[in-house]
């Protein structure tokens, strides 16, 4: 690896930061760069094609980033741009910094015993229509997506610009309930929301949607197949200033996620402020009038002439 070279401007810095590359404070001339990855998923040779780059380009350490990139530490300012044209042999890039959609990130819901979605090909759906699609768009702040496969919520989908969290409603077919002693959705229910009264089970307000009770019930009253639906949460930040998602008034369908992606994206160009988050421009305008802008088909209509302001 080459330490010594070129010390690049403050003109030079700002433009390697739009190519995912970050000033390592401790040098003058050496950066981080953000490799980008597909919500955490990389292949094998993928893998060895990163730890090549930072052997020869970095000094041959990585680090992960909250936004699941692979970071190659200590890389001088010259080697920048043959790292970036030796990942590109591999289908590999780097960025993920600026104001524009940041890498999206998701849970291992696909994997997982709790997961009620498919993280990985939804994340990756996203990712590719709205990370790559939306790649030359500049919008008024970073922007942040997140899919979380159930209220766990272990990528804290609720503190991100668009949180997505695959939940399961519980359906609930009284006529099979016997009103057991020992209820088994009663018991399994980690929110306290099911109990048997009057020999019937009931399940109020404080259920979550988790469909950890799916399935528990030896005579069906509570349904495997229970349906599975999407709870989305808008405006959430955190660091400095946090702000907990607001979420949507209603669940939404797997067919309505993109459309309200997309629309909400819109919604974001057109009315926030620069340098302002989405949270920010909902705590201003109202979340009233967000929903119901993004509920209805008005800004995709009006597409080609917000996306050309």
């Amino acid at each position: 690896m080459n330490t010594a070279g070129t010390i690049p401007s403050a003109e030079d810095i700002k433009r390697v930061k739009g190519l995912g590359f970050l000033r390592d404070k401790n040098t003058k001339d050496c950066f981080n760069g953000r490799v980008i990855t597909r919500n955490g998923k990389i292949t094998a040779a993928e893998s060895r094609a990163i730890a090549e780059a930072a052997e020869r380009f970095g000094n041959g350490e990585i680090a992960m980033t909250t936004r699941l990139t692979v970071e190659i530490q200590h890389v001088p300012y010259d080697n920048i741009e043959p790292m970036r044209a030796f990942l590109k042999e591999y289908g590999l890039e780097t960025g993920g910094t600026g104001p524009k959609v940041r890498p999206v990130v998701s849970c291992k819901g696909t994997t997982c015993q709790y997961g009620l979605i498919d993280t990985y090909a939804l994340s990756r759906e996203i990712h590719d229509k709205f990370f790559i699609g939306w790649h030359e768009e500049r919008l008024p702040h970073k922007f942040k997506i997140a899919v979380g496969g159930c209220p766990n919520n272990c990528v804290k989908p609720d503190l991100n610009d668009i949180g997505v969290i695959g939940q399961r409603v519980p359906a609930h077919d009284m006529d099979k309930c016997r009103g057991c002693k020992v209820c088994m959705v009663e018991k399994s229910c980690p929110s306290k929301a099911a109990h048997v009264e009057n020999g019937k089970l009931h399940i109020d307000e404080k259920c979550l949607a988790c469909g950890v009770c799916t399935g528990k019930c030896p005579f069906k009253a509570v349904r495997h197949e229970s349906p599975v639906v999407y709870r989305i949460y808008v405006g959430g930040t955190w660091g400095k200033q946090t702000r907990m998602g607001t979420p949507l008034s209603r669940f939404v369908t797997r067919a309505e996620i993109e459309p309200l992606l997309e629309k909400t994206m819109l919604w974001f160009k057109e009315n926030a402020m620069p340098k302002e988050r989405l949270g920010k421009a909902i705590d201003r305008l109202g979340i009233e009038k967000f929903e119901h802008d993004v509920f209805s088909d008005d800004l995709l209509n009006r597409r080609e002439e917000i996306l050309a302001k």
